[in-house]
């Protein structure tokens, strides 16, 4: 059983039974072992991206770069789509996002509150949706019915809301805001949508930034509903056009002769690495401003309840 001692304002942890150091041990290997399988494939692509073609062929490449070069960012930056798609997602990401943080606050409080007598029916049609839908082509047909094909609006309306992030919202309203507290307020004049505003929602800051990680990384990375619901390039996301890059790229290279063929290759092969590093930077940038609040708001509200 681990102990602590607090000795002018300093804590000394220690460890009374043999089995608790064998414990942390077995922690301390286990964290390491899940870093290093992290960390390799990430410091291997980046390695990767800054290596020449003709070193990524040969299998030089491991933890550092080997002939550095810019070949492959400089290639992508020429593509004359590649800003306008960067601003696509941003714009997809940004409202999206905000879409799907109202709709999924809107539902998740009122199904945390145990004064709504159908709360339990309605959080089963929600449930349902997780494992049974319309399919592919009855969607596509309702998109088009609606008059939302080309539009951003039919890549965030009909996934304004995240069964999955629902859930653990609503669990956290549940676990984090007791009753007493919506009696007192309802006692002092306030109704439902003054104290949602005013006081559900800054206590529910964790998950409200955990509803943001994944809902954005869920837009940014996205590219199937793009594909199927955008025709016109010039609306294209990030992701598609550094698709549409390496797919043009391919299919270029097979009117030339075996030399140039190589060659367009090797580079394919370096715009892979490329593309990945360009389109994951936005989203790592974005991790370190909540990830102060991702590890309480998931567990608090995927545990509890």
């Amino acid at each position: 059983m681990a102990k602590t001692i607090k000795k002018k304002n300093m804590s000394v942890r220690y460890y009374t039974k043999p089995k608790d150091y064998i414990y942390m041990v077995l922690v301390h290997i286990l964290c390491a072992v899940s870093v290093i399988c992290i960390l390799i494939p990430l410091i291997y692509v980046v390695a990767a991206s800054f290596s020449s073609p003709k070193a990524l062929l040969s299998g030089r490449v491991f933890l550092l770069p080997v002939d550095f070069t810019l070949r492959g960012y400089k290639m992508l930056l020429k593509h004359e789509l590649l800003v306008t798609g960067f601003c696509n997602s941003l714009l997809y990401t940004v409202v999206g996002t905000v879409i799907n943080l109202v709709m999924t606050v809107l539902a998740a409080y009122p199904l945390s509150r145990k004064d709504l007598a159908i709360r339990n029916p309605v959080m089963l049609l929600f449930t349902f949706t997780m494992l049974f839908n319309g399919g592919m082509i009855p969607t596509y047909i309702l998109i088009k019915n609606l008059g939302m094909l080309d539009t951003i609006w039919a890549l965030v309306i009909p996934t304004s809301i995240s069964v999955w992030n629902l859930i653990i919202t609503r669990t956290y309203f549940q676990s984090t805001i007791p009753g007493e507290v919506q009696e007192s307020a309802s006692v002092d004049g306030c109704d439902d949508f003054t104290f949602l505003i005013k006081i559900a929602i800054p206590l529910a800051k964790p998950i409200l930034a955990v509803n943001v990680l994944l809902y954005a990384v869920s837009h940014w990375n996205s590219y199937f509903n793009e594909m199927m619901y955008l025709s016109t390039n010039t609306k294209f996301p990030l992701q598609l056009v550094l698709r549409e890059i390496l797919v043009n790229m391919g299919t270029a290279g097979m009117t030339l002769d075996v030399t140039k063929q190589l060659e367009m290759q090797e580079t394919k092969y370096l715009l892979q690495y490329s593309s990945i590093i360009v389109g994951s930077v936005p989203v790592m940038l974005l991790y370190p401003f909540v990830q102060k609040y991702f590890v309480k708001g998931i567990m608090v509200g995927a545990i509890k309840g």
